[in-house]
């Protein structure tokens, strides 16, 4: 136990994923899978009364290209004061990444932009460095794009191209484990960690407590934090108990 006790800390980002004005998760990122849980303002409230450090917040009608739930992200970037909020969905110009760090936002997620305009995203990571993070979202090695709807190249040809450009930090998500509760792909996470110097956040599957002490025994490889959603809003639990474990 003195060894885990001495690893660093693992940064727990709690998932508020926003689809038609409410908090919702879905199964492997599928539309049409969505478990709906209220009102996303009071998850992310609660959150942060919980002590979360840093929330994720999605805009998952901006990832499918079916609308915007713009309001509501910047209603809970307003009401969790204190809290870090990192938001993924829908950033896929200028005005939209603009936007996100005007209503407060303090990380930005790239992640179909990244991959079909690969020159707009390495504009913006030398512009916000920092500010800007990429999404990985991987099946096998492939990674997927457009809401996870279409491939979108091949990973390590990507990871490359995006540590010419200096990206800041990466968010790893195995699709298949996504929403599923069966453990998140720590080969995965182990390998782009090895590949890269920068932080790496590890997104999807996290079920258990062990998983996420399985995770941060990686922080020295790299993996800064792990976003979890489905396991704390079935209660499977607590992130009090969860910040225990990671070292928070």
């Amino acid at each position: 136990m003195n060894d885990f006790a001495s690893t660093p800390e693992l940064i727990l980002l709690p998932a508020v994923d926003v689809a038609d004005g409410k908090a919702v998760r879905l199964t492997q990122g599928a539309a049409g899978s969505e478990t709906s849980y209220g009102d996303p303002v009071e998850a992310a409230v609660d959150w942060a009364r919980q002590g979360a450090q840093w929330i994720h917040l999605v805009d998952l009608d901006a990832a499918f290209g079916r609308g915007s739930n713009v309001g509501v992200i910047r209603k809970v970037i307003k009401q969790v004061k204190g809290v870090h909020v990192e938001v993924s969905g829908g950033i896929r110009d200028d005005r939209s990444l603009e936007l996100a760090i005007e209503y407060g936002a303090e990380r930005v997620n790239l992640g179909t932009a990244a991959l079909e305009n690969p020159e707009w995203a390495a504009d913006v990571i030398g512009r916000y460095g920092e500010l800007v993070a990429v999404g990985l979202d991987v099946r096998g090695t492939t990674l997927a794009a457009r809401g996870w709807t279409q491939e979108g190249g091949d990973l390590w040809a990507v990871l490359d191209r995006l540590e010419d450009a200096g990206c800041s930090r990466y968010v790893v998500t195995d699709v298949t484990k996504d929403g599923t509760l069966r453990g998140p792909n720590l080969d995965l996470l182990r390998e782009v960690a090895t590949r890269t110097p920068k932080p790496v956040i590890a997104s999807g599957g996290v079920a258990t407590l062990d998983d996420i002490a399985a995770l941060r025994e990686l922080v020295p490889l790299g993996v800064e934090g792990a976003i979890v959603g489905k396991a704390l809003y079935s209660g499977a639990f607590t992130l009090a108990e969860a910040l225990d474990v990671a070292g928070g």
